[in-house]
């Protein structure tokens, strides 16, 4: 995917781009962009340039295949990174060379209930990118169409998202002093948030919003300054009503101020949906002017409200 050299009111942004059991072992998550149809498919829209993503939590390895140009032709396997661990997801990386392109990867999983988002720094004018989601198991809470109670739930935790923008640059190999940097690859940025989706299960619809969003990378004037104690902050990401899917998948559209700005879309997990796995991509969403296309993968791994886990935010009054 291409992009253009200046963006956002970051100014450096863009300009420096150039069924089964609880899953406790190595899954392997096809996207179904080979090809493949039916429900088990996740749009193109998401998955982009990712084929699929192989992850074993007990051993913290992941391999992908699909992003091109990692350190492989084919899968790739990625070194862990726990320095650049975000909101609860692990990170991953691969860069085969200071003259390779570099690629950030989150993964996350609960009981079998998984999501990975991935995307390279920009090289060469480029970046490549995709999100994947899955579960082992999946049950709703009540049939569609039911009355009795229990049908609407809520869902709550974090979210972990990159930018197709340079980020802090830590984890690029070292390159000889005096070296020009056009052909270098950057590090791609982060962006972390929270998440609050309800599932209505009686109606087989869901809707939600990414909130509390910060690229932290950069400060507030938009800086590049990984260690700022105030971050850039980004608009809110609407999750607009959408339909569920007997197999507890979903897509829809992703919004700002009721505009369109991307998709996405995931899958219900667990026996009486406990837990949800999602994805989004956004485009010319982080609306500060410019000329380039801010372009932002991510992905949220939440637990249902009530269940052992729960975020804090589902601590609330009851009548």
């Amino acid at each position: 995917m291409k992009f253009g050299t200046s963006a956002l009111a970051l100014c450096a942004f863009l300009a420096a781009c150039g069924s089964g059991t609880p899953f406790n072992g190595k899954v392997d998550v096809d996207t179904g962009t080979d090809g493949s149809t039916g429900a088990s498919a996740i749009p193109e829209a998401l998955t982009n340039d990712l084929k699929s993503f192989s992850y074993d939590p007990a051993s913290e390895t992941l391999s992908i295949t699909g992003i091109t140009a990692d350190d492989s032709a084919f899968t790739a396997a990625y070194r862990r990174r726990p320095g650049l661990d975000r909101n609860g997801y692990e990170a991953y990386t691969a860069q085969d060379g200071s003259l390779d392109r570099h690629v950030t990867a989150y993964v996350k999983d609960i009981d079998g209930t998984r999501a990975a988002v991935v995307m390279t720094g920009g090289q060469f004018e480029q970046v490549f990118s995709g999100a994947a989601y899955s579960s082992t198991s999946y049950s709703a809470p009540v049939a569609a169409g039911a009355q009795s109670e229990g049908g609407l739930v809520t869902y709550a935790g974090n979210y972990v998202g990159l930018l197709n923008g340079s980020g802090s640059g830590e984890d690029l190999e070292e390159v000889t002093p005096g070296t020009d940097t056009a052909p270098l690859s950057r590090q791609a940025a982060e962006v972390t948030g929270k998440v609050v989706l309800t599932g209505d299960f009686t109606d087989a619809a869901v809707a939600g919003i990414i909130y509390d969003r910060k690229v932290t990378d950069y400060n507030a004037a938009g800086g590049l300054d990984p260690n700022s104690a105030d971050p850039f902050k980004a608009a809110n990401i609407a999750l607009d009503n959408t339909g569920i899917a007997d197999d507890g998948s979903f897509f829809g559209v992703a919004s700002q101020s009721d505009t369109p700005v991307g998709e996405y879309g995931g899958i219900f997990g667990g026996l009486g949906a406990t837990e949800v796995a999602g994805v989004i991509h956004a485009e010319n969403h982080i609306g500060i002017g410019g000329s380039g296309t801010p372009i932002e993968y991510g992905a949220f791994v939440l637990t249902q409200c009530g269940q052992p886990g729960e975020d804090p935010i589902c601590d609330q009054p009851v009548r």
